[in-house]
């Protein structure tokens, strides 16, 4: 047995179906975190190989949505022995209960992290009342 094979035990050529070929719709989800303070919501997407055009967000009917595109393109006469990762597209959906203020959404990519702030409505954040 050779040292790869010692290494990575589940050694074997994927077929071109499954190295090369991604289909439309297989995405794998991004690996998110999501803070809250009494404002909004902070949620942290990390996106490897995504630049900035490739990035779609939506929120609507109760759901944040977010779909990335890996810039990343594999060299020609590039055969890969072993791979981890996939060219898959990310996407990553978050259900809500319509708290969130659309028209105060704001994203920002930066080497491949992205932070989007999800301001809550008014009706929501707490509010201090006077005793009279």
């Amino acid at each position: 047995m050779s040292l790869f094979q010692t290494l990575v035990p589940s050694f074997r050529r994927a077929s071109p179906a499954e190295d090369g070929a991604v289909s439309q719709r297989s995405t794998v989800k991004p690996v998110y975190e999501i803070k809250q303070t009494t404002d909004a919501y902070a949620v942290t997407v990390y996106l490897p190989g995504v630049a900035k055009d490739a990035v779609e967000i939506t929120n609507e009917d109760a759901q944040f949505r977010v779909f990335a595109r890996r810039a990343w393109q594999q060299p020609a006469n590039w055969t890969a022995v072993y791979r981890e990762s996939t060219d898959a597209p990310y996407e990553l959906v978050l259900n809500h209960d319509n708290t969130i203020d659309s028209d105060k959404i704001a994203a920002e990519l930066v080497d491949g992290v992205l932070r989007v702030s999800l301001p809550k409505t008014e009706a929501v954040k707490p509010r201090k009342i006077a005793v009279a």
